[in-house]
């Protein structure tokens, strides 16, 4: 009995345009049917020119926006400025005399810091004054670069108290435990770290 071969036949594809074309665009038929079974449609391997199936936003790594650049630090110029302060102290500052911005008195009583000040419009115990140094104003002292130092409002305040109280009683040659039962008895603020006057605090008090 003889086997009549199917004869295959090869043609072009003839897809209206605009659809997707098979793999490849010759493709086997049986009587000029152009359609591809889905065995083989599934096992062909994709077009190297053909898209992967995730789409273009997963392809494309996302870039982050660089960082903001941090801040450079404050100049004591314009840590000075921005506080409310001229004068003396910003003259200290722009000649490059002062290069830290913080409250320069022996005894700092601030709970924020040496560095923490209020703006002058506040006019609080935090604020930045000049303090006449080391020659008081009473004893004939300027505010000049070198008779200035920067302090809070209230550590200034109190450290002139101590002084010009100090340096008057020792002006009446009394003793230095003299001196320091007179201060407690008028409840004049020690200095830090301590509750009462004594011989030593009176003494460290004077020469700070």
């Amino acid at each position: 009995m003889k086997h009549r071969a199917e004869r295959a036949t090869v043609s072009r594809c003839a897809h209206p345009a605009g659809l997707p074309l098979p793999a490849c665009s010759m493709h086997v038929t049986r009587g000029g049917c152009c359609g591809v079974s889905a065995t083989i449609a599934r096992l062909s391997p994709p077009s190297r020119t053909e898209s992967p199936s995730m789409n273009q936003e997963e392809q494309v790594p996302q870039v982050r926006p660089p960082a903001a650049p941090v801040d450079a630090e404050e100049t004591s110029v314009q840590k000075l400025e921005r506080l409310g302060i001229r004068g003396i102290l910003w003259q200290l500052a722009r000649d490059g005399q002062l290069i830290d911005v913080r409250c320069e008195m022996p005894q700092c009583y601030c709970f924020r810091g040496r560095r923490y000040f209020d703006p002058r419009s506040a006019r609080s115990d935090w604020e930045p004054t000049a303090d006449h140094y080391p020659r008081l104003k009473i004893h004939g002292g300027h505010l000049t670069p070198d008779n200035v130092r920067l302090a809070h409002r209230l550590c200034n305040r109190r450290d002139y108290t101590w002084r010009k109280k100090i340096n008057a009683l020792l002006g009446k040659r009394m003793s230095l435990e003299e001196i320091a039962e007179k201060l407690n008895a008028e409840k004049v603020p020690t200095i830090h770290g301590t509750a009462r006057w004594t011989a030593a605090s009176v003494r460290k008090a004077f020469v700070s």
